[in-house]
């Protein structure tokens, strides 16, 4: 298919919560085969569509072999299990910073041709999912950095070339 621009820090549409996806059509498959390209070429293990600048409920997926798709994504936590690790993202490049996820979610929605879709996620997909579904309410991981951690992002952030030379 295609690979699309992806969006960076700043781009008011990363702030932006995603539409609620109606129609299960060529339009949605054809967005959704764009950012698996898109999310490969950039080497990432997610990507939402607010991220290549298309306001609906969809983000890919392709973390430690598992591969997919989810429209419309809802996802609760199992257990109270939590998980502080280092993430990153695609939409604001060279920037990481440790983030509390939960260790494991179960996560309902649909596929591409609207058929419901459930499954249950733990490690770097449950984190996945967690990260993408707040890109879809418009939340950077950026926010979830505590105290001096993210002070240090936003200070490393101003630092970086491609936020400095944005047009």
């Amino acid at each position: 298919m295609a690979v699309r621009e992806v969006r960076l820090f700043g781009d008011p549409v990363l702030l932006s919560k995603a539409e609620t996806v109606t129609d299960f059509d060529a339009t949605l498959s054809h967005l959704i085969d764009d950012m698996f390209d898109t999310m490969d070429e950039q080497q990432g293990v997610g990507l939402a569509a607010n991220q290549v600048g298309v306001l609906q409920r969809v983000f890919v997926y392709d973390c430690n072999g598992t591969r997919g798709h989810i429209v419309n994504p809802k996802w609760e936590a199992i257990g109270d299990e939590t998980v502080h690790e280092i993430e990153g993202c695609l939409s604001i490049p060279g920037i990481n910073g440790p983030v509390t996820r939960h260790a494991r979610v179960r996560v309902t929605g649909q596929d591409r041709h609207g058929t419901p879709v459930s499954f249950e996620a733990d490690d770097l997909l449950a984190r996945c999912v967690q990260h993408e579904s707040d890109h879809l309410d418009g939340v950077l991981f950026l926010k979830r950095l505590e105290g001096d951690e993210r002070k240090t992002a936003m200070r490393s952030l101003r630092e970086q070339d491609w936020f400095l030379n944005r047009g």
